[in-house]
C-alpha cells in the first residue's frame, strides 16, 4: 500500500496543477499532513484555522472531491473548530500583542490533539470517513467545542444598574437588555447604536456585555474599540497571520465595535470585518456596533458591509435633555456622597450641553475643589468650575441660520429660496433647508413650511424624504450635506 504521506502529496501535487498559483500558496500550500488509520479510513490534516477550511469547502470543494476521492477512496469531510489557548488571547492590548511577534499567532493550537509547541499555532482540522455517506458533509457543520474564556474587555463599572433612562435612550436600552438576557435570539441582530459623543453610548454597550457575562458566563463576549481592531489586522497582516485573526474573530459569541466610522478610510479593514461579520450572522452570534452616524451616512464604508449594519435594528441614541442630565446628575451626586442644592443641579444640566462625559468632568471637578478648598458647593462657585470644564455655546442654530448658510452655498438668493419658483436650482436648496431645520432644530413641519415661503406640512414631509433618499443612493451629496451640517456648526 501507498505510504499515506505520499498519497496526500499526490494531493497536492494535483492542487498545485489545478489551482491558481496564488491561491494554492495562500489556502492549501499551509496544509500539513499529520496521520491516516486506514482501520477507520480517517485522514487528520492540520491547517491555519477552521476559516482555511471553510474558504476551501466553499471555493474548491470539486477540487477537494476528487483529489481525495482518487487518492484515499470515498470518504465524508468533516472540519472541526479549534481550542483556543487562554495563554494567546487575542483580546489583550496592541502591546502584548506586539510581544507575540515569535509566539503562537493568535492562539489556534489544541490543548491536546495538536503539539502546542508549534510556532505558527497551526490547529487541526479532521476528515472522517463514512463509506455510507458522501465525500462532503453540509456546509458549514462546524463542531464547536471547549473553547477556553477569552477576556472580554468590558468595562465592570459601565452596567445597567448604573445607566439612567430617558426618552433619548429609551429604545436602545430597551433592545440592549433584551439582547443581553436572551442572546440566543436573532430577531436584533445586529443592533446597530448611532448619536453624537458623549451621549452614553459606550455605557450601553458595556452594560450589554457585563448583563450577559453574568447571566452566561461560557459565552464568549468581546467588546473592542475599531481603532483597536484595526492595529491588530494590521499587526496579523505583518505577521503573516490574518487567517488566525479572522479565525479567533469567528469564535466570539457577542461581538461589540466601538467607533465603527473610524473603518470608513481603511478598504482592507472592511473587507476582513466582512467576512468575520457573514460567519457570526450565519452562526446567530450577536454583532453589536457602535457609531456616530447612521449606516446610510457612513461614506466610504462598502456597500455590503452598510447593508449588513442595516438588516437588524438601527437604533438613535440622542443627547440626554436637561430631564435627563438632572436625573444623571442625582445618580452621581448620590453615588459619591456630595451635597448640591437643586438650583446647583438645574443649572449644571442646563449648560453640559447634554454630554454625559460634560457632566462626569463637572462632578470630578467639583469634588476636586471642594475637598482641596473645603468650600460649599453653591451656584456661584458651580458657575466657574462650569466655565472651565464646559464649551459653552448660547447661539442655538436658527432656521436663518440654515437658509443663509444653504442659500449661499448653492449661490441662490434667500427670496428665491422663500419664493414660488420651481427651478431645480431653487427648489434642492429649498428641501434642503427643510430637512436640516427639521433633523436639527426640531420644528413642526407646518412651522417650517411656513418660514419657507408660507408652505404647507405635507410639502415639508415630502421635501424631507426626497433629501433623505437621495443621501442614501448618491454618496457624494450624503457628502455634502455633512459638509453643510459642519459649517453649521453641528457636530
Amino acid at each position: 500500500m501507498q505510504n499515506p504521506r505520499a498519497q496526500w502529496a499526490s494531493c497536492q501535487k494535483y492542487f498545485e496543477q489545478n489551482i491558481e498559483a496564488n491561491e494554492y500558496e495562500r489556502w492549501f500550500s499551509p496544509i500539513e499532513f499529520e496521520s491516516y488509520t486506514p482501520a477507520t479510513c480517517t485522514l487528520v490534516l492540520r491547517v491555519p484555522s477552521d476559516y482555511v477550511a471553510q474558504y476551501i469547502e466553499k471555493n474548491y470543494i470539486e477540487h477537494l472531491r476528487i483529489a481525495i476521492s482518487n487518492t484515499f477512496g470515498r470518504i465524508r469531510l468533516q472540519w472541526h473548530t479549534i481550542i483556543v489557548k487562554k495563554e494567546d488571547n487575542i483580546a489583550k492590548d496592541t502591546s502584548t500583542l506586539q510581544q507575540k511577534r515569535r509566539g503562537n499567532g493568535y492562539g489556534y493550537t489544541s490543548d491536546s490533539a495538536v503539539d502546542t509547541e508549534t510556532p505558527d499555532g497551526i490547529a487541526k482540522a479532521a476528515l472522517a470517513s463514512d463509506k455510507a455517506q458522501d465525500l462532503i458533509q453540509a456546509p458549514g457543520s462546524i463542531v464547536t467545542t471547549h473553547l477556553p474564556e477569552i477576556d472580554s474587555q468590558l468595562n465592570l463599572h459601565q452596567t445597567f444598574s448604573n445607566y439612567v433612562e430617558g426618552e433619548s435612550n429609551k429604545l436602545c436600552r430597551s433592545v440592549g437588555l433584551s439582547i443581553a438576557e436572551h442572546p440566543q435570539g436573532t430577531q436584533f441582530n445586529p443592533l446597530f447604536i448611532y448619536g453624537p459623543s458623549g451621549c452614553g453610548k459606550t455605557h450601553l454597550v458595556n452594560a450589554i456585555g457585563v448583563r450577559c457575562k453574568e447571566m452566561y458566563p461560557n459565552k464568549r463576549v468581546l467588546y473592542v474599540s475599531a481603532r483597536i481592531f484595526q492595529v491588530q489586522y494590521s499587526n496579523a497582516t505583518m505577521q503573516s497571520k490574518i487567517n488566525d485573526f479572522i479565525g479567533f474573530y469567528q469564535t466570539i459569541d457577542m461581538l461589540i465595535v466601538d467607533d465603527v466610522q473610524e473603518w470608513l478610510t481603511s478598504t482592507k479593514t472592511q473587507e476582513t470585518f466582512f467576512h468575520i461579520f457573514n460567519h457570526l450572522f450565519r452562526t446567530s452570534k450577536h454583532i453589536i456596533l457602535v457609531s456616530d452616524r447612521p449606516p446610510v451616512q457612513l461614506s466610504g464604508m462598502m456597500d455590503r458591509l452598510i447593508t449588513r449594519f442595516s438588516c437588524g435594528v438601527v437604533a438613535e441614541m440622542e443627547k440626554p435633555n436637561v430631564q435627563l442630565c438632572v436625573d444623571i446628575l442625582k445618580r452621581k451626586i448620590q453615588r459619591d456622597g456630595l451635597h448640591i442644592p437643586e438650583n446647583v443641579i438645574t443649572y449644571i444640566a442646563e449648560n453640559a450641553n447634554g454630554s454625559v462625559r460634560e457632566i462626569q468632568g463637572i462632578i470630578n471637578s467639583l469634588m476636586a475643589y471642594s475637598i482641596t478648598y473645603n468650600c460649599n458647593i453653591d451656584l456661584k462657585f458651580v458657575e466657574r468650575i462650569v466655565m472651565r470644564a464646559v464649551k459653552t455655546d448660547n447661539q442655538a442654530l436658527t432656521i436663518d441660520d440654515i437658509i443663509r448658510i444653504i442659500s449661499a452655498h448653492y449661490d441662490v438668493t434667500e427670496q428665491q429660496v422663500k419664493g414660488r419658483l420651481r427651478k431645480r436650482e431653487i427648489v434642492l436648496p429649498r428641501q434642503v433647508i427643510m430637512y436640516l431645520a427639521d433633523k436639527h432644530i426640531r420644528m413642526p413641519a407646518s412651522r417650517i413650511g411656513r418660514c419657507v415661503g408660507g408652505r404647507d406640512h405635507s410639502t415639508v414631509i415630502h421635501s424631507i424624504r426626497l433629501v433623505t433618499e437621495k443621501m442614501q443612493q448618491d454618496k457624494d451629496f450624503c457628502c455634502e450635506i455633512q459638509a453643510l451640517e459642519q459649517e453649521l456648526g453641528i457636530k
